[in-house]
């Protein structure tokens, strides 16, 4: 996100209310703005145009939540208790396997401009956009994993018919436990026909 965009949302009156995986923006102008730089979306609309405002709340990722909080662009609830983003980041790793681990993966990507979603329905941690949902259809699946973790040939195997059965590229983000933030590679899958 350009910080152009990051002034324009650079606003402590936007307060999200976490339950769960998900914090949820009950002031649909506010969520509005930051929908449209792709953060968030609109609650019961499975394809919100990015194009088109909306009435209802806005529901985010927890890792949106932990991202613009680190920001200091929104201020968090957990429960009825105003937190700060250290709690945040205690909160998502009791609710998380490998928070820590993922998050460092959305946070690389999304300043290296892209645009991260959750994977859940494509079987990955994350799906990424180039352009943006609403506007294309996600060229990436992200699955993360530890580098202390041993990959079986099956595992391989799986991302590449991952990204074949879904039509996208399939990557493997491989994360060193002892400093996610600095050291994270990335393997690119894409299925092709003999």
């Amino acid at each position: 996100m350009s910080s152009c965009n990051e002034a324009k949302i650079n606003n402590k009156n936007i307060k999200i209310f976490t339950i769960g995986q998900k914090g949820f923006l009950f002031n649909s102008i506010l969520g509005n703005n930051l929908f449209k730089i792709f953060f968030g979306k609109p609650i019961d609309e499975s394809k919100p145009n990015p194009l088109k405002s909306y009435d209802q709340p806005f529901v985010f990722s927890i890792y949106e939540v932990f991202y613009l909080c680190n920001k200091g662009l929104i201020s968090v609830s957990i429960g009825n208790t105003d937190v700060k983003c250290n709690d945040v980041e205690s909160y998502a790793n009791k609710i998380i396997n490998s928070f820590n681990l993922k998050y460092s993966v959305y946070k690389d990507i999304k300043e290296k401009g892209y645009i991260v979603r959750s994977g859940m329905k494509f079987g990955a941690d994350f799906t990424v956009y180039e352009l943006g949902p609403g506007l294309e259809h996600a060229p990436y699946v992200v699955t993360v994993t530890s580098a202390a973790n041993l990959l079986r040939s099956i595992d391989i195997v799986g991302l590449g018919r991952l990204s074949h059965s879904v039509r996208k590229k399939s990557v493997l983000a491989i994360v060193d436990d002892k400093d996610p933030y600095k050291n994270i590679n990335y393997l690119v899958f894409k299925w092709v026909k003999p």
